[in-house]
């Protein structure tokens, strides 16, 4: 993986906007319409090199393929980067109660219960906001059904993956990039679905974890970066009633990164990169769990580098964390500088400010500047681009301080 050894690299979480015809070629292909696959193929391999170029024009040093070859129907749209892990998994049926539609659980004494996500403590909180359309809270289509595990977890998706790859493989050499990275959804947040088979929700999780294996394997057998998105391990604070003491979340949240380093046995470390997010879509976020209740699990996965939000304003004060913890010497940081949560450009001089800040306590050769989260689906195609170009802009900046 390369670190910053003469200048700031800049990268991203991964989602980045789908041109409109993707978009519809995916939402005709979702309702049953009949489209020539290899048609079909064409439209992605073309967008992906499109969007790898894209990137590199920028000045983007390590790129993603965008997360094209995850589904998006919608040009808002906020589940791709972990529901198209349900048509990779065999022993699911999709035709289940959606996500968002099951009824709240509330915790008991020494268990603890996950809600859904409707049912979370700032969307109760915020209800009325949520229930006004006008009120900028808006994250899309809601799916009307979801999976359901009724069988042995199986992963079916080798065609799928090996196509994501070929395409971003051949758009990087057009480009005349030698790194980049795909993202894959980490077992602890792709496993938060109806169980009707396994016998408990530790048997649940660890087959999850086996059968996603096959699919980082293969990202890093083709030479690629890997990384593992699992904002579940901030996101699923929010979605216990009532709120639990840190400590038992703690422990619940580690059997969880247990098993992601389960599924990551033997694989190279340093070539794998943990993001870790708060969601934080277009809403209120007043029920956050602090990063510093988190950074020690964050660092408990078996990964080379981290990727986390640092950007949004309930979050950017949180660098002060890096103070008291300490990075371990093999470890890079890639906090996000430029956020998926507002419509609002972030000016050069703040992107280098936020970067500064931790190349300061970590050291520069070990931070590489990040967006929060996916921008692709969350803000305008147009603020998207011009957010990367502020974020390499900034690194600029940044760099010429650390290096002058």
């Amino acid at each position: 993986m390369k670190t910053s050894s003469d200048h700031i690299l800049t990268s991203h979480v991964g989602s980045l906007p789908r041109p409109d015809d993707l978009i519809a070629a995916n939402r005709a292909r979702e309702a049953g319409e009949a489209i020539d696959v290899h048609v079909f193929q064409g439209m992605l391999r073309a967008a992906v090199a499109d969007v790898v170029r894209h990137q590199s024009e920028l000045g983007i040093d390590v790129p993603g393929d965008g997360e094209l070859g995850k589904s998006v129907s919608h040009r808002v749209s906020y589940g791709a980067w972990w529901n198209y892990a349900f048509r990779r998994l065999g022993g699911l049926e999709l035709g289940g109660p959606a996500l968002d539609s099951r009824p709240p659980q509330r915790s008991r004494p020494g268990e603890i219960a996950l809600t859904s996500a409707a049912n979370r403590r700032d969307r109760v909180r915020f209800a009325a906001a949520y229930a006004d359309r006008e009120s900028g809270i808006w994250m899309g289509p809601r799916p009307t059904s979801g999976p359901v595990c009724v069988g042995p977890l199986t992963y079916t998706g080798h065609a799928e993956i090996a196509a994501d790859i070929a395409n971003f493989k051949a758009a990087l050499k057009a480009a005349g990039i030698e790194e980049g990275f795909m993202t894959a959804v980490a077992p602890g947040s792709a496993y938060r679905i109806p169980n009707e088979y396994y016998k408990s929700d530790e048997e649940f999780l660890y087959a999850c974890a086996e059968a996603l294996r096959e699919e980082y394997k293969a990202i890093l057998d083709a030479g690629l970066i890997l990384q593992l998105d699992d904002p579940a391990t901030a996101t699923g604070w929010d979605m216990i009633d009532p709120e639990p003491a840190v400590e038992d979340y703690k422990k619940f949240t580690m059997v969880r990164v247990e098993a992601l380093n389960h599924a990551l046995r033997g694989l190279p470390q340093d070539r794998i990169r943990f993001h870790l997010c708060w969601g934080s879509w277009h809403g209120p976020h007043t029920t956050d769990i602090p990063m510093r209740d988190l950074v020690d699990l964050m660092l408990a996965v078996n990964a080379g580098a981290y990727s986390f939000e640092a950007g949004n304003v309930r979050h950017e004060h949180e660098w002060t964390v890096w103070r008291d913890v300490k990075l371990p010497d093999d470890k890079v940081i890639l906090p996000g500088v430029v956020s998926h949560a507002t419509n609002v450009v972030e000016h050069p001089e703040l992107v280098a400010d936020r970067i500064l800040r931790f190349a300061h306590l970590v050291g520069r050769e070990r931070v590489i500047a990040s967006t929060d989260c996916g921008l692709g689906g969350r803000v305008h195609p147009d603020i998207a681009w011009a957010k990367l170009e502020a974020l390499v802009a900034g690194a600029a900046l940044a760099t010429r301080q650390r290096w002058s």
